[in-house]
């Protein structure tokens, strides 16, 4: 296959050729690292590639096809990782120039069941500085583009791992969500991404979004996230939070119907603006739920007057988390993420907590 069809290729259709020995997990990855090479410099969907160290890997992989070796349901697939995530002996700087030399010495769960499942890390996915916003820019990184129109906004904080997977720079891409940070830029790239159930995924260390922050899958069709997620969900030690008992078969349930699904929609979620072309789209998605049997019922949510509610608990948990920085990195902060922490610092622990209780 040419470097455009490898790259265009499902991961769930890649693995079986890599396990029926008919694709070499060396010739993915060198197609990968090319398409990297070709269009970050337009995109800027990646903040570091790890170009050597996954040829190593791949190299590995397909000497274990080779061997006949047992194979993992990733084997030789390119993976990315969201820089706001650990990586072993890869930088992780979270968009921002305080933590721009920290290099991790240890893998989250999720990782490592990622690299255990045969998956080669490719590099690290760019991210608003600690993933603070929801648009594609940091003062590290700079401006992540959207491929279908470099003028546009990827949406964030999964900014790179949108585009990334839109353009075709690796089938699967690690994506984490406390406030659509997944669900954001997959609607703006046009590629699928699912923020689960929280407690899902184990993760670590604890995201400063506290227990709002998810991590999930970005990709190009379902199936190759359903495959993704089932390597990483499952409790974990490391994660005290994370949900006990085997998840579902994800990619076994692909095939049942949804006949009898229970589904909420809110055309406006109590009173928000919402374009004209949007609240088509949606009313038509409502309709084809309905014709497949799905039980659609419209509600009012209650998100009328949360505002202030979200706005403390946000701005509380940056100012608690990057206000001992502002002393000596002020100047090279992203000023909306200054501003944020300040704003926090005006809401007293009473204000939290009763917040917390509310939501």
């Amino acid at each position: 296959m040419s470097t455009a069809d490898l790259c265009s290729t499902p991961a769930t259709d890649l693995a079986a050729l890599i396990r029926a020995r008919k694709l070499s997990p060396v010739e993915l990855t060198r197609a990968v690292l090319e398409r990297i090479e070709r269009l970050n410099p337009v995109l800027n969907a990646f903040c570091t590639v790890t170009a050597d160290a996954a040829l190593d890997a791949a190299r590995a992989a397909e000497a274990a096809v080779v061997g006949r070796e047992r194979l993992g349901p990733l084997h030789g697939i390119p993976v990315s990782i969201k820089d706001l995530h650990f990586t072993k002996g890869v930088r992780t700087m979270s968009g921002s120039f305080i933590f721009a030399d920290r290099v991790p010495d240890v893998d989250p769960p999720f990782v490592r069941r990622l690299k255990d499942a045969g998956a080669i890390i490719v590099g690290k996915t760019t991210t608003p500085e600690f993933g603070w916003k929801a648009i594609g820019d940091s003062p590290l990184t700079g401006i992540s583009r959207n491929p279908w129109n470099t003028t546009m906004t990827t949406g964030g904080s999964s900014a790179g791992a949108g585009a990334a997977a839109a353009a075709g720079m690796g089938p699967l891409h690690q994506g984490s969500d406390g406030a659509g940070s997944i669900r954001i830029p997959s609607g703006f790239c046009g590629v699928y991404g699912l923020k689960p159930t929280y407690g899902r995924v184990p993760t670590w260390p604890v995201s400063n979004t506290d227990y709002t922050s998810h991590v999930g899958p970005m990709t190009r069709t379902v199936a190759d996230a359903a495959l993704m997620l089932a390597v990483m969900a499952g409790p974990d030690e490391w994660d005290r939070t994370s949900l006990e008992g085997a998840p579902r078969d994800y990619v076994g349930d692909l095939g049942r119907g949804i006949k009898g699904l229970r589904l909420a929609w809110s055309p406006d979620l109590d009173g928000l603006a919402v374009d004209a072309d949007v609240a088509a789209v949606v009313r038509q998605a409502v309709r084809a739920f309905d014709g497949l049997g799905c039980v659609v019922e419209e509600v009012k949510p209650g998100f009328a007057d949360t505002h202030e509610l979200i706005r403390c608990m946000w701005s509380a948990h940056e100012a608690g988390n990057y206000a001992p920085y502002l002393r000596a990195w002020r100047d090279r902060m992203d000023p909306g993420l200054v501003a944020c922490i300040e704003d926090g610092l005006r809401y007293s622990v009473v204000d939290y907590v009763e917040a917390r209780g509310r939501k």
